[in-house]
């Protein structure tokens, strides 16, 4: 499969506000059961395990209703680790839903803001962490974020994303029709595979930005986890 140009749903301006709700609502699901929060989690908790740290800071870039940093929250706190999150999303509705899903930890602080140029100092987070978002972006644009990114993570960047594969798009395709009537799900989601890249454009990608050493790992089903250690 080629790669798709089209633009998603969900980055076009003059949606509902409950299509967007709703599917927001969807993607909550798909993160729970189909890898999303897993893949971001098993990032982490390498890099927390290798670097035998007690504590860490994380900005989650893209971060849609906030439900990847309340699982990675929850998993701090089971293990006796203090950490602070910083949830970054530019959508006013999208920062709403995220609102009301982080509202029971206080150690997420959601802001309102650009990816492309995110509010902050140089170095300001151990960890900064994009899920699912990084395929929205053409690939001159990626490499650009991940420059961009290095300079406010100290430690290591964090990529969980999709791997393009037909089987991929057509088993979620068929998925969402019977998981949803919800046309911006059953739009965006094979468009997010197919706006994906392979493994190994993945790798490329990575080693034209140029940040850091990087490791890539294949995470069932059809996803990627990339850690960048910036600098190395």
């Amino acid at each position: 499969m080629k790669r798709s140009e089209e633009k998603e749903m969900m980055d076009l301006p003059g949606n509902p506000s409950w299509l967007l709700e709703e599917d927001l609502a969807n993607l909550r699901v798909f993160n729970r059961h189909f890898g999303g929060y897993r893949s971001a989690l098993r990032g982490v908790q390498r890099l927390i395990d290798d670097k035998k740290l007690d504590r860490f800071s994380l900005l989650d870039v893209g971060t849609g209703s906030g439900d990847i940093p309340a699982g990675l929250a929850g998993w701090a706190r089971s293990r006796g680790i203090g950490a602070s999150f910083t949830a970054l999303e530019a959508e006013p509705v999208t920062v709403a839903a995220a609102a009301r899903q982080t509202r029971a930890y206080p150690e997420i602080n959601l802001v309102r803001g650009d990816g492309l140029a995110p509010p902050f100092q140089s170095a300001s987070f151990d960890f900064v962490l994009a899920s699912q978002f990084l395929h929205h972006f053409s690939e001159n644009h990626i490499v650009t974020l991940l420059k961009t990114w290095s300079g406010i993570a100290r430690r290591a960047i964090i990529i969980s994303d999709l791997v393009r594969h037909p089987v991929a798009y057509y088993g979620i395709s068929a998925l969402t029709k019977l998981f949803t009537r919800n046309v911006m799900t059953l739009t965006d989601a094979p468009l997010s595979v197919h706006r994906a890249f392979t493994i190994t454009e993945w790798g490329e990608l990575f080693r034209r930005a140029g940040v850091g050493r990087v490791e890539i790992f294949s995470v069932f089903p059809f996803r990627m986890l990339a850690l960048i250690e910036v600098g190395a």
